[in-house]
């Protein structure tokens, strides 16, 4: 997958709250010029005001004005909302068919909602930075359904699950999951939100670290919310899976009957504040600016301090099939035209405290830019007037009083050159698809030359140049590194036996094992026939003695089902660390002298060579 070009079109923050993000990363960033950002959208003031007068909060007083929000939230809290707000904002329907963008956002505040709650009485982080991470929990789903429409919705026809995702690499070479790492990473969400991503899905925490218990809280808020929005069949059969998330997470029955019945209401009151009750739908979308699906309307936006002219002309545009918002000052119509994206821009020179001039200046210089077509209504024809006009920006020019006949005649004209430009678009996005799966191709091939087919593991020529990697850096930075050489103990007498086809599920068995077995950030590659090699960065030779055992017991005690083996499958492992190789190769020579010395003494065991 080719990272630049993806993410061009993925999920993106609206303008204002990119802003807001850029802004807030600023070392000298005050609450004050925050607020002062934030406050030039209604709409956004009012939700994080809502965002911090929440229950969860726990505020004794109401929260009025957005500094003391940002105060009693924080500036990462912030940040986040805004940037999940503006992602609902813009994607609350696409072109991808089989993706229900509608139930995606209810489970994901519904998932919010329940996160926020459980952290709250279980901290483990901000329970306002939690409400962010439920709600971008699954925004890789989003992203390939924005950048592969058709081709994620015959994946989405055809799997879901684990099959799902096991699709999606097929196809894109990546997963939701995956790319929704990529994104709040790329997005500066904290490292802990991260790692509990990447664990939430596992049955098996070994450990009980602050990011394993964020990672349970996290995988009870998905349970809970898919019990709330399924119905009550359903809801049978997810009641023990909550149960037993909930278990795991310190919390009897009570306390989940409890967490049931607030984020309920909670979500509840959400939907209807962000717009995504089902009677509130229809409404929002009008007030959203979202374009019209008919390709001849144009979503355009008068400007003008008259109110008449305003009625008037709305109302001749809007018989024409055109989608009019009016504004009455130049400020007020960057405002909207920012927020919404108008094609068209038709306004008026004298107005005040923005006049036409001003306004036409600041859209071309906004990210909007080169994308809309402006008109002025001009009283002034003089050369000078107009030449400062189309200095400004403008595309065109309509007397005042205006004749509504002459008026219509311009828009058709900027009509045609907006639809070329939206062609031209197409095109370029055509380019942009057959590149990003050129990358996506390039990537499989790669995936491929570096993995064995078998197992899935990485295979040998992977292994030796990661190994290198991991040497550099343990030089470079004075950490340790161990390895572990593995073969499986008397195996060919497993294909002599049971033939080549029991020998490879042996294997498979035996990579599954030890994949499962080790650290997330340790690496198990297989060589080649019953060989196999653990990378195990940051590790001395103690600890590395202590996993290496701990693999050789699951894979004596796990034994491969279906298969009559003619002795129980084991290991032999020759351990070495970097603290006594001089270098990369005389690391691989202790490991594989200690690997020997374990044969030597009647293998199934464990060996560690530091001489």
């Amino acid at each position: 997958m080719h990272k630049p070009m993806l993410c061009d079109s993925l999920p993106t923050a609206s303008r204002t709250a990119a802003a807001i993000l850029n802004l807030a990363q600023r070392e000298d960033v005050t609450a004050e010029a925050l607020a002062q950002l934030i406050q030039t959208d209604p709409a956004l003031t009012g939700r994080i005001l809502r965002f911090a007068n929440a229950p969860a909060q726990g505020t004794r007083r109401p929260v009025a004005s957005v500094i003391d929000a940002i105060d009693l939230v924080g500036l990462p809290a912030v940040r986040q909302f805004a940037l999940s707000l503006s992602l609902i904002d813009a994607h609350r329907e696409g072109r991808c068919e089989a993706f229900d963008y509608a139930a995606y956002w209810q489970k994901s505040l519904a998932r919010a909602v329940a996160l926020q709650s459980i952290t709250a009485q279980a901290s483990t982080v901000a329970p306002k930075e939690a409400f962010t991470l439920g709600l971008l929990a699954d925004v890789g789903r989003l992203a390939l359904a924005t950048a592969w429409p058709e081709e994620y919705s015959e994946c989405l026809r055809k799997a879901d699950g684990e099959a799902l995702i096991a699709l999606e690499r097929e196809r894109f070479a990546t997963d939701h999951d995956e790319l929704t790492r990529m994104l709040l990473t790329d997005w500066g969400f904290p490292q802990v939100f991260i790692d509990a991503l990447e664990q939430n899905h596992r049955d098996d925490f070994r450990d009980d670290d602050r990011t394993v218990r964020f990672a349970r809280q996290l995988a009870l808020a998905r349970r809970i919310a898919e019990y709330q929005l399924a119905e009550e069949p359903r809801r049978m059969t997810l009641s023990p899976v909550m149960q037993t998330e909930a278990r795991r997470c310190g919390l009897d029955d009570e306390d989940l009957a409890q967490l049931l019945r607030g984020p309920q209401a909670e979500w509840l009151d959400w939907t209807r504040v962000i717009g995504l009750a089902e009677d509130d739908q229809t409404g929002d979308a009008e007030l959203s600016g979202r374009r019209p699906q008919v390709e001849e309307r144009l979503h355009i936006l008068l400007a003008d301090d008259d109110p008449i002219m305003l009625i008037r002309l709305s109302r001749q545009l809007e018989a024409e099939g055109h989608h009019i918002a009016s504004r009455r000052d130049g400020e007020a119509a960057l405002a909207y035209a920012i927020e919404h994206e108008p094609e068209m821009v038709i306004t008026d020179w004298h107005m005040k405290p923005m006049n036409g001039l001003e306004l036409c200046k600041a859209l071309r210089e906004s990210a909007l830019g080169s994308n809309v077509y402006i008109i002025m209504l001009t009283a002034n024809e003089s050369e000078d007037a107009l030449v400062e006009a189309f200095g400004a920006g403008i595309d065109d020019y309509v007397v005042k009083p205006p004749s509504v006949r002459v008026l219509k005649a311009r828009i058709r004209a900027g009509q045609r050159i907006l639809t070329l430009h939206k062609k031209l678009a197409r095109e370029r996005k055509e380019i942009e698809r057959y590149s990003t799966e050129l990358a996506a191709a390039n990537r499989r091939l790669e995936l491929m030359a570096n993995t064995d087919q078998l197992t899935g593991l990485p295979n040998r020529r992977y292994a030796m140049d990661r190994l290198e990697r991991e040497w550099a850096q343990a030089r470079t930075f004075g950490r340790p590194l161990s390895i572990m050489m593995l073969d499986l103990d008397w195996f060919k007498s497993v294909n002599d036996s049971l033939g080549h086809d029991a020998g490879d599920q042996a294997l498979v068995h035996a990579a599954r094992v030890m994949r499962e077995t080790v650290r997330t950030s340790d690496v198990v590659c297989r060589m080649g026939g019953e060989e196999f090699l653990i990378i195990i960065p940051d590790t001395a030779g103690p600890a590395a003695i202590q996993t290496a055992e701990r693999v050789r017991s699951a894979i004596e005690q796990r034994q491969p089902q279906g298969l009559e083996l003619p002795r129980p499958l084991t290991a032999s492992i020759g351990v070495a660390d970097s603290t006594s190789a001089a270098s990369l190769k005389d690391l691989l020579l202790k490991a594989d002298s200690a690997l020997y010395q374990v044969k030597q003494n009647g293998r199934n065991g464990v060996r560690y060579t530091s001489t």
